[in-house]
């Protein structure tokens, strides 16, 4: 360690972006090894995903109890929740007693916008400027900027005319918004759409959802947890959260080990049958094994849900519209629902397919289509994020000798375990591109307590530069398309393949996550520790 870097001044030992799940624990995993640690926050609070994300009806699709932090056994004992899928104001409740219990507040900065990040090579240091100007220095800077975050609105003209009300249902307004008896238009059907088209369907007067393409969707069952079924729950936590660890990704569900043909045609359908009428994500998580990988078997369970479909939806016109053409059952992320397809039994609910009538523009009153015009109250756009890149491009991120991370991005997406970036030193993500999603609870505590044990390592033997070398960021690229192979997700155009029609430049398929089992990142992430950082520049 040279002179300048034993002497340079630091604001903080490390900067935490982002205050939801991934921040909060970063946060408390520093602090317990005895660093000086700022969490910058955009929001007014705490929450991250469930600050941002107001909207009717969002809420948890992995069992409320599995999502849950698994790090504090007090914590665990005296949270009780609601439903096995809560609803998006228990969950902000749930972390705003985290972040009280654990005295995180006293070193969270709210209404703090982090608009650029510069690594200087001399001090080794990282130079965080805010939105109002300030600039903070540490050697550290972790982001917990989640890769579903920044809001895309669709490419649509005229769309600042509008004068009723409009919101991004990321962007939800944090007083109650009234649809009783208002025209209300929903655009988009991605998992977001979903859950404010089954909900406010109920209140408003007159709902139209503006469909591009549809998902299969496959049925909540959600329920209330009564106090002795919490009770149960809670004497197994230690036993649940092991499984957790032990299935493909973190779920409560793993993957069958039986093959789709392997069984007879009655036994199949008695298990689809079985996974339908379940309990959360098992009839993805927890199908045949190959279900996701044989086009047959994949064709078979998309006909499947197909009659389940046309057997829930009245019209079959309606029906047909709501069943995907261009991708079969989970290879995109399966939204959940409860009584979703019912609410186009609904009269006051009516289902525009806009790649038969495509949207003209935005007017002042509501939307133009190539086959008429709409009047309404309200527009709520379910349009998605800028998956992957978004939240890391809106942030001007500059490594060393000026690199710029939108620039290297732009030429290539690479990175490393999904933590590390080459030419990125002390840079860290949690959940990454290339890092394992699923169950994000699960991975984002393994992603913290590797970077937490990196940096104490670091730490102790008086380190204070880590960077990926080019080659650990070549192999990584190269395990992480083995783990990937034969997917059919990734012959599919989603977020998960790095398509989004809205932006420039993303319609061309990359490899953007992990996609192998949560068992394989970890071994490997595991061996890295092992050969005590091997494939890291450490100085």
């Amino acid at each position: 360690m040279t002179q300048s870097n034993q002497n340079v001044s630091l604001d903080y030992d490390a900067i935490v972006v982002g205050a939801g799940i991934a921040g909060l624990y970063q946060l408390y995993k520093l602090r317990e090894i005895g660093m000086k640690v700022r969490l910058f926050e955009a929001g007014t609070g705490v929450g991250g995903t469930w600050y941002w994300n107001r909207y009717p009806g969002a809420r948890f699709d992995s069992e409320s109890y599995s999502y849950a932090y698994s790090f504090s056994e007090e914590l665990l004992e005296e949270w009780d929740w609601s439903e096995h899928f809560a609803s998006q104001p228990e969950i902000l409740r749930y972390l705003q007693h985290v972040a009280s219990k654990f005295d995180l507040i006293k070193d969270i900065q709210f209404s703090s916008d982090v608009q650029s990040a510069r690594y200087n090579e001399d001090t080794r240091t990282w130079e965080i400027g805010l939105q109002d100007g300030s600039v903070h220095r540490s050697r550290f800077l972790i982001t917990g900027i989640g890769l579903l975050s920044q809001p895309v609105l669709p490419k649509i003209e005229g769309i600042e005319s509008f004068e009723g009300e409009s919101f991004h249902t990321s962007r939800w307004p944090h007083s109650p918004v009234n649809f009783a008896g208002k025209k209300v238009a929903v655009v988009g059907t991605g998992a977001s759409g979903v859950q404010v088209i089954q909900e406010i369907s109920k209140e408003v007067g007159n709902l139209t959802v503006f469909q591009r393409r549809p998902n299969w969707c496959a049925p909540l069952h959600n329920s209330i947890i009564k106090s002795d079924e919490m009770r149960t729950i809670r004497s197994g936590y230690k036993e649940m959260f092991e499984r957790c660890d032990q299935t493909l990704a973190g779920f409560l569900h793993t993957v069958d080990p039986r093959g789709t043909f392997e069984v007879t045609e009655e036994e199949r359908y008695a298990f689809w049958e079985h996974l339908y009428a379940s309990k959360g994500f098992g009839i993805w998580q927890g199908n045949f094994k190959d279900v996701l990988t044989n086009t047959e078997a994949n064709v078979s369970m998309s006909d499947f849900i197909a009659n389940k479909i046309r057997e829930r939806v009245h019209d079959q016109e309606v029906a047909e519209k709501l069943i995907p053409k261009d991708h079969g059952f989970g290879t995109r992320r399966v939204p959940l629902e409860t009584q979703y397809y019912e609410s186009y039994n609904q009269s006051n609910v009516e289902l525009i397919d806009i790649s038969e009538t495509p949207i003209e523009r935005i007017t002042s009153k509501g939307i133009s289509t190539t086959d008429r015009e709409f009047e309404f109250d309200l527009i709520i756009y379910a349009t998605g994020f800028n998956a992957i890149l978004g939240s890391y491009d809106r942030i001007d991120i500059e490594g060393v000798n000026g690199r710029k991370l939108k620039d290297q991005w732009r030429d290539e997406l690479s990175t490393f375990l999904g933590l590390q970036i080459n030419n990125f030193p002390n840079l860290f993500m949690i959940l990454g591109p290339h890092a394992l999603l699923g169950n994000n609870p699960r991975s984002i505590e393994y992603n913290v307590e590797w970077i937490t044990n990196l940096i104490q390592y670091m730490n102790e033997r008086y380190l204070t530069r880590a960077e990926a070398t080019r080659e650990a960021v070549d192999s990584w690229y190269q395990y992480v398309l083995e783990q990937g192979e034969g997917l059919l997700s990734n012959q599919v155009d989603s977020w998960m393949t790095g398509i989004n029609s809205n932006l420039e430049g993303r319609q061309k398929r990359i490899i953007a996550r992990y996609s192998g089992s949560q068992y394989s990142y970890r071994k490997r992430c595991n061996e890295v520790v092992t050969s005590e950082y091997a494939e890291l520049n450490l100085m």
